[in-house]
């Protein structure tokens, strides 16, 4: 039987992860990115919980012995927004993947419930956002299953 581990991400997870983000974005957005730029990062990132906090999901196995496998299933990264209006930070919910042998076997769910109950649990959160590529009809009908909801907003940026 294999049960879902939530961990948070180390620094030797870079690697893995940078290929999961350059991975998402030509798979969602037919984007590619710059695989030192990603790498550069996600090790930033991982340095600095003030930019942003990741986590890895674990599928466990138990193998004869008493040993247990552990095999990256996905990961999911947050950073922070302070919002004036409600006197408290939203929790962005970004860089998301679950690799394809993976998926449809709750390793999202896992990932998403595991930082919604660090949100509840922290003080001064006062809720979960994220944004989804228009035409990402999965991604949209996935977080919805999960309660959350289209917020209204379009997202507009300007590159310096």
């Amino acid at each position: 039987m294999t049960r879902l581990r939530i961990r948070d991400a180390v620094p030797t997870d870079r690697d893995l992860i940078a290929e999961w983000m350059i991975a998402m974005a030509l798979e969602t957005e037919h984007k590619h990115l710059d695989p030192p730029t990603v790498h550069a990062g996600v090790e930033a990132g991982l340095a600095d919980r003030a930019k942003a906090r990741y986590f890895v999901a674990m599928r466990e196995a138990d193998v004869a012995g008493g040993e247990t496998i552990a095999v990256p299933a996905g990961t999911l990264m947050f950073t922070h927004e302070w919002s004036d209006w409600r006197n408290g930070d939203w929790w962005w919910i970004q860089s998301v993947y679950v690799a394809p042998e993976h998926r449809r076997q709750g390793v999202y769910n896992a990932l998403h419930s595991h930082v919604a109950a660090l949100a509840q649990a922290t003080p001064g959160v006062v809720g979960l956002r994220l944004y989804v590529e228009r035409a990402n009809a999965n991604a949209q009908r996935t977080y919805e299953a999960m309660g959350m909801a289209d917020a209204g907003y379009h997202i507009y940026e300007q590159a310096t």
